[in-house]
This record gives C-alpha cells, sequence and structure tokens, in this order.
C-alpha cells in the first residue's frame, strides 16, 4: 500500500478544487461563449495579481464535500490597475454556486478584510439562490440565515461593484442591490427567485426575461447601472467603474493625466444649445465638450432619461455630474429621475467625488401620476441628498431653471457656487404657463402677448446677478475653465479632499 504524502495529498486537492464542476460543465460554458469563475477572475485582473483564500472549502453536509470543491465560490484578493481589491465569483458549475454555510463564512471574510484594510469590492454574480437542503427547518434557518447581523450592512467604506452574468437569484441580487455599481450581461436574470419557484407559488408561466431581464432593470426599476453584450464587457465596465473611485472613502479619487485635445471644442458650446426655450438638444453633448477628452462615464442611461448623471474627469480630477436633458420630456424632471439623482448624490458625496450641476429644466413633472408615484416624498429625498452634501458642488444654468427644481439643481445656495450663462433665464415657473394661471388668457388672445411680456420682464440672469444669487454670468466658452478653477478654490484642503459622508448609511436600492 502507497503511502500518500502531505504534500502529494496538498497537490490532489488543490487539482480537484481547481477543477471546479468538471471538465463537461466547463465545456459547455465554453460552447456558449461563457466565461467560468475563474476566467472571469482572470479577465478581471491584473495578470498573475489574484490570491486565492478558502480554496479547500466544501459543503458542511458529508455527502456534498467531495461534489463542491471551493464550496462554489470564489474569493481571494487581486489587483486592478495596481490597485489590491477584494473579489467573489459566483462557480455556477458546483451546485449553481448556491449560498452555503461555509461559502458564507468566505464572503464574510472578504468584506471584512476589505473593508478594514481599504480595498474595493467585486461580487461576479451568477447564482441559484441558498442551497436545499441545508437551508431547510429551523436548524438551517438559524445556521444560513441570520448568523450574521452585519451580512447586508452597507455603510459604505469602501466602493462595492457587482456583474450579474447568469441567473441571479438570493443573494447574488442582494449583493448586486447593495453595490454602488451594478453591470447585466443581456440574456441574465436577476430576481428574488427563480422561475420556477415563481411560477409554483403563482401558477402561471413566467418568463424569465421578464421577469428579471436586463430591460427591465435597465429602464423601468433602474437597478443596474449598464447593461452588455458579454461577459467580457461587462468585466471592462467594472475596471473602468473603478478608475474613478478611491480605494476607501478616507482619500480622493486618483487624479489622472489630461488627454491631449480636452476642451478643444469649448467654443463650440454655444452653438450646442438652441436659441429657443422649447427646442430640444441631447445635454450628453455639451457634457463632452466640457469634460477631459473621452472620460465620461455615464450610469443608468436608459432609466430616468431625462436626467444625465455621469461620471468624468475635468483637468485630470474626478468629478460627478448631474444634468437635465432636454431632448427627453423637454427634461422635466420625473420620479424616475429623481431617485437616480438622489443615488448618484449619495455615491458622489460617500467617496469624496466633487459635484458638477448643469441646469435647463422647466421643473418637475405633475399631474395625477406624477402623484401616484410619490412625485413630493421623491422630490424631497432629492432636495435632502443634495443637502447632506460636503463635497463641493457648482452649478451652471445653462438655459432656463424654474420653480422648486430650481433649488434641486443647485439654486438658493444649494450649491457653493452658481453660475449662468448669458441667456439663461429663471423664474418660478414658465412665463406662458403664468399668464394663464394668473391672468386667464389664452395664447392668441389680445391680452397674452402683454400679460406674457409682463411675466418675461425680470426673468433675465441678470436680475438674480444684480442680488448675488448667481455668483458670476460667464460665457459658454468659458465653462470649462470656470469649473477647473473653483474646484481648485473649493477643494478640501483641511480633510486632503475627505468629505463628511452624511449619506454613508442611506439605503442602496429604493
Amino acid at each position: 500500500m502507497t503511502v500518500q504524502s502531505p504534500s502529494d495529498d496538498l497537490e490532489r486537492r488543490r487539482v480537484a478544487a481547481l477543477a471546479m464542476g468538471g471538465e463537461a460543465k466547463l465545456k459547455k460554458r465554453r460552447e456558449k461563449g461563457i466565461l467560468d469563475a475563474r476566467q472571469r477572475i482572470d479577465h478581471l485582473l491584473d495578470p498573475g495579481s489574484f490570491h486565492e483564500v478558502g480554496l479547500h472549502g466544501t459543503s458542511v453536509m458529508p455527502a456534498d464535500r467531495e461534489r463542491t470543491p471551493a464550496d462554489g465560490k470564489i474569493a481571494g484578493y487581486g489587483r486592478i490597475d495596481g490597485r489590491d481589491v477584494g473579489i467573489v465569483s459566483n462557480d455556477f458549475t458546483v451546485k449553481g454556486a448556491s449560498s452555503s454555510a461555509t461559502n458564507g463564512r468566505k464572503i464574510g471574510h472578504i468584506k471584512r478584510v476589505a473593508t478594514q484594510r481599504g480595498m474595493p469590492i467585486v461580487f461576479l454574480g451568477e447564482s441559484s439562490g441558498a442551497r436545499m437542503p441545508d437551508t431547510m427547518g429551523a436548524r438551517g434557518m438559524g445556521t444560513m440565515l441570520g448568523s450574521d447581523g452585519t451580512q447586508y450592512l452597507r455603510m459604505r467604506e469602501t466602493p462595492w461593484a457587482a456583474a450579474v452574468l447568469g441567473d441571479c437569484y438570493g443573494s447574488s441580487t442582494w449583493y448586486t442591490c447593495c453595490s454602488d455599481f451594478a453591470v447585466m450581461r443581456k440574456g441574465a436574470v436577476m430576481a428574488v427567485s427563480s422561475p420556477g419557484l415563481v411560477e409554483q407559488a403563482l401558477s402561471e408561466t413566467v418568463d424569465p426575461q421578464t421577469l428579471g431581464g436586463w430591460k427591465l432593470h435597465a429602464e423601468t426599476t433602474g437597478l443596474i447601472d449598464r447593461a452588455v453584450d458579454t461577459d467580457e464587457e461587462a468585466l471592462a465596465a467594472i475596471r473602468q467603474f473603478l478608475s474613478y473611485m478611491p480605494s476607501h472613502h478616507g482619500e480622493a479619487p486618483p487624479r489622472t493625466a489630461v488627454p491631449a485635445g480636452s476642451g478643444a471644442n469649448a467654443d463650440q458650446l454655444a452653438k450646442l444649445i438652441p436659441a429657443r426655450r422649447t427646442q430640444v438638444y441631447d445635454v450628453r453633448k455639451i457634457i463632452a465638450a466640457i469634460v477631459d477628452q473621452d472620460s465620461a462615464f455615464e450610469l443608468k442611461p436608459q432609466f430616468g432619461k431625462v436626467a444625465v448623471t455621469t461620471l468624468a474627469r475635468l483637468d485630470g480630477h474626478v468629478v460627478g455630474i448631474v444634468a437635465n436633458n432636454p431632448m427627453f420630456k423637454g427634461g422635466a424632471l420625473d420620479t424616475d429621475a429623481c431617485d437616480k439623482i438622489t443615488s448618484f448624490l449619495v455615491l458622489c458625496d460617500s467617496f469624496n467625488i466633487p459635484l458638477i450641476i448643469l441646469v435647463d429644466t422647466p421643473g418637475f413633472s405633475i399631474g395625477p401620476e406624477a402623484e401616484r408615484r410619490r412625485a413630493p416624498g421623491k422630490i424631497m429625498n432629492f432636495m435632502n441628498a443634495l443637502s447632506l452634501c460636503t463635497v463641493p458642488k457648482l452649478s451652471v444654468i445653462l438655459r432656463k431653471s424654474y420653480g422648486q427644481a430650481y433649488l434641486n439643481m443647485g439654486g438658493g445656495r444649494n450649491s457653493d457656487e452658481v453660475a449662468a450663462w448669458p441667456g439663461a433665464e429663471i423664474s418660478f415657473m414658465d412665463p406662458n404657463f403664468a399668464v394663464r394661471i394668473v391672468h386667464g388668457h389664452e395664447p392668441g388672445s389680445p391680452e397674452f402677448a402683454e400679460a406674457l411680456r409682463e411675466m418675461e420682464r425680470d426673468n433675465s440672469v441678470y436680475g438674480i446677478a444684480e442680488i448675488f444669487g448667481v455668483q458670476a454670468v460667464i460665457r459658454p466658452e468659458e465653462t470649462r475653465d470656470h469649473l477647473i478653477r473653483l474646484l481648485e478654490v473649493h477643494q478640501l484642503r483641511r480633510t486632503n479632499g475627505v468629505g463628511e459622508h452624511l449619506m454613508r448609511a442611506w439605503p442602496t436600492s429604493y
């Protein structure tokens, strides 16, 4: 009888763990063009930087120990662009990457170390939910659920990023919703429970994409920030997102060199906005002309389209930009836009990213549907978040700013500095509406034109500039230089660029 040496036994165990769910399952994924859990780690991290923890973890159930290499979740540390991160990659070839007592400990370990040592965390999601029968019964529930009261605690000490790369149910969904950035591969599904369980509960057929596909989450729920076609694109998006983030909330975001050509189109800004305040345009062209070349990284582009939220760089510094987009609904802010902007404000303030607010809005959407969607509460959440931001806030009124939206978009001292372009109009509401409400005149009537002139009389930006309601009136082509200089003035020198993080415990999904 041959006695195996400890070294040989270790090697045998390593080989078995690295084989994941076996060649047959891995081959099926390759044929579909879908990366496995370890390939995803290799694509995301700097080459050779992955250091695994928990390789020898298995199920606590004796019958499953030989069938659960790494217990279905691969965890460890690595580097992205030279900076350390913690990572958890779900291995669907092992019991559908279902959640268990052992792999739950692995996740908890990565979260604890990353939080204490100041590293971002990346969750690569693809999982079938809780493992059966491990969680069944009172003992299973007590062991699996609620054993760690901080499992889903988010205090935003470090950035979290998540990818939905297949079927995601249970904890994969929860960690995605807790993350600061979520990207989803088209064809993947994210939901509370699988279609099979939903069908049994409701006694009806459920289409997976209708239940939790990318269109639902990109356009309706707003729970994902980007939708992409492949695993590789999803991983590239995570790398790009983290390039704007500090490693932890106690430092400023990284600064980069200014690309050649940045600001070269500043002299075209005045031509990008139509003179008539009712004519539409795409504010993303304005943003591109202001920020560093090719630095804009938009979040939730298909959700709340009347507003744009994008990370970018200005003179090499990371900034967050909130802008009204008249291309959609004339830029009137709806409840989805309120949620989208509020979430973005929380992200920027939590990770020390100064805010640039570009304003061109007729106000908030009104009417029965807006009220049913809790518009007053959404507007005040937005307003409260803006008031709580302790990073620098700089507003520029491009064309018009009316009513309560004037305050929500940084007016009335809700920004540190407010500038306006010369043709900007500021008032309580659109003068045409004001004439109808105050005087009851309709367009085309003899009295309407005279009453309209009265309502428009004091709308000029110079009226508010004269009482220091705005701090500067600038030409459009001066906008980039104006913002760069004011970012220098308002940098948080006394704290090395670190804000107070008053929203660090704000709910991650609402």
